[in-house]
């Protein structure tokens, strides 16, 4: 099995972009994660504050105006060589001047929207080929925030309403752009209850280990099996590998769900995990003794 090169970087969306948050949309802790948090440590991950970056906003409805925040966002942090690939379609996914533009870039950042719009546009094209190709590689850094995380995995949920996901059938899965044959990633994991749909992908797939991503959350996966949780929230692992029992093959349509241990970790900023052993790490914190 090859190990990738690259690193991938999964958000689970309303990443703290340095602006004025509407009062209870996150409920943050004390720390300033917009200095300590998400984007800059993408930015520390890139290493150069002339790293070529390129947004790419082909997932969403409001493209020039994401790109525009996004720039304005890592301008902030001393971002000085930030760019727009404004792909709308496929026909743009085979323009030659953005193929090239993919290959010079250090980081490549897909942004939330509709991950259907990001595998339908992408699928079995060059310039998806040349991303993979670069993860596997070279040392090149791939972002995915919302759907742009969905989309990265090669089996990606692209609709299941959270209030039905107890249900066999209600979570509807498909191909992914493939980046992590392991995962299935989910976003804006516990504001929007998301945990039964996670569950329901993972009990069908359960060679595949479940990323619930919290928003301002979200991790780093190096050489394609270490993960080190990241930002304000928390990230859950839903692993269904130990899994005893299932009904999920035999039920009708529409029928609940029955599984039996179904493996559940919590992770926050600091905490890894091992994909392959299944090896939870905990961040070690320093307990102050008072006098």
């Amino acid at each position: 099995m090859n190990v990738p090169k690259g690193r991938l970087i999964a958000i689970g969306g309303a990443e703290d972009k340095g602006t004025d948050l509407e009062l209870g949309v996150i409920h943050r802790s004390n720390l300033n994660f917009f200095e300590l948090g998400i984007l800059r440590r993408i930015a520390a991950e890139a290493g150069d504050s002339e790293a070529r970056i390129e947004v790419i906003t082909t997932a969403s409805s409001s493209p020039k105006e994401v790109a525009h925040n996004y720039i304005a966002a890592f301008q902030k942090i001393g971002c000085n060589n930030v760019a727009h690939i404004p792909i709308r379609d496929r026909e743009d996914a085979h323009d030659e001047e953005y193929i090239e533009r993919v290959k010079n870039a250090k980081v490549v950042m897909l942004s939330g929207g509709n991950q259907y719009r990001l595998t339908s546009t992408f699928g079995g094209t060059q310039f998806l080929h040349t991303m993979l190709r670069r993860y596997q590689e070279e040392d090149f850094i791939l972002v995915g925030t919302s759907a742009g995380a969905m989309a990265m995995s090669g089996t990606m949920i692209y609709e299941g309403n959270s209030g039905r996901a107890h249900l066999k059938g209600e979570v509807k899965i498909t191909t992914g752009l493939g980046f992590s044959k392991d995962v299935i990633f989910d976003s804006h994991f516990d504001k929007r209850g998301r945990f039964a749909r996670l569950a329901q992908a993972v009990s069908a797939n359960p060679s595949n280990l479940g990323i619930g991503l919290g928003e301002d959350t979200g991790m780093i996966i190096k050489q394609g099996n270490h993960i080190e949780a990241i930002g304000s929230g928390m990230v859950v692992i839903i692993d269904g590998h130990h899994i005893r029992h299932s009904n999920i093959a035999d039920i009708p349509e529409g029928n609940p769900l029955s599984i039996e241990n179904l493996v559940v970790h919590f992770m926050s900023s600091g905490d890894r995990f091992n994909i392959q052993q299944r090896r939870f790490e905990a961040k070690q914190v320093e307990v102050k003794v008072e006098d």
